[in-house]
C-alpha cells in the first residue's frame, strides 16, 4: 500500500518508527479509508494469503458448514414443533435464512 509523508508533531511516530523499522525523521501514513472497499479487501487477503494453513482452513470451513445445518435443522424443527414461523419473529427469519444460503 503506498504511504504518504506523515505529521511531523505526532508524538507517537517514534516510538512506531522504531518499532517496525521506519526513519523516526521521516513520518510516514496510510490512509486506508481513501480505498476503495474492494482494493482494500484485496490487499489484507493478499497479505494473509501466504500465511493460511489451507488444511486448517479447509477443516474448519466445514466445520461451520456442518453448524449451519444443524442450526437450521434446529430451527426447522422447532418450527414444527409449534415454536412459531419465521414470519413471526423477523430477526429468526432472517438468521434461518442466512443459514439456509450458507452465510450465518
Amino acid at each position: 500500500m503506498p504511504a504518504t509523508e506523515g505529521r511531523h508533531g505526532d508524538s507517537r511516530w517514534p516510538a512506531f518508527a522504531r518499532r517496525y523499522g521506519f526513519d523516526p525523521r521521516r513520518p510516514v501514513q496510510w490512509e486506508v479509508e481513501a480505498l476503495e472497499p474492494a482494493e482494500l479487501r484485496r490487499l489484507v487477503l493478499a497479505a494473509v494469503d501466504p500465511y493460511i494453513d489451507r488444511d486448517v482452513l479447509a477443516r474448519q470451513i466445514a466445520r461451520e458448514e456442518e453448524q449451519r445445518r444443524a442450526l437450521a435443522a434446529f430451527l426447522d424443527g422447532w418450527d414444527a414443533a409449534g415454536g412459531g414461523a419465521p414470519s413471526t419473529n423477523t430477526y429468526r427469519g432472517d438468521v434461518l435464512r442466512s443459514l439456509r444460503r450458507g452465510r450465518g
